[in-house]
């Protein structure tokens, strides 16, 4: 598994929530200015490659939907993370956290 950009995970958020979606069902729930049709299904469509997303056909239509769940995506990232800075250590991501002040919630509304 790969790391997904921000337009990715952005569509995969979606694709959890809604389970499965056209890519008219994708674009409904993005905020404005959303991106155009097109961008929407070439992005699902690396997904599917990625190994993120498969789809359902109805003729030329596709109903795609997460071939990866959230928590597996989520499992990933974090672990990554732990290795990538915390030296695999779970004790030192707690301390960071703990001391880390500036991480409070009235720092990102």
């Amino acid at each position: 598994m790969k790391p997904l950009t921000r337009a990715e995970e952005e569509i995969m958020q979606i694709l959890w929530d809604i389970e499965r979606g056209f890519v008219k069902d994708i674009l409904l729930p993005m905020p404005e200015p959303k991106p155009a049709y097109n961008t929407v299904s070439t992005i699902v469509r690396i997904l599917e490659r990625k190994g993120f997303v498969s789809h359902k056909s109805y003729g030329k239509s596709h109903e795609y939907f997460p071939i990866v769940s959230k928590d597996e995506y989520r499992t990933f990232i974090i672990k990554r993370m732990l290795e990538g800075y915390f030296d695999s250590s779970f004790a030192k991501l707690t301390k960071f956290f703990k001391g880390e002040e500036s991480l409070n919630n009235k720092n990102y509304q």
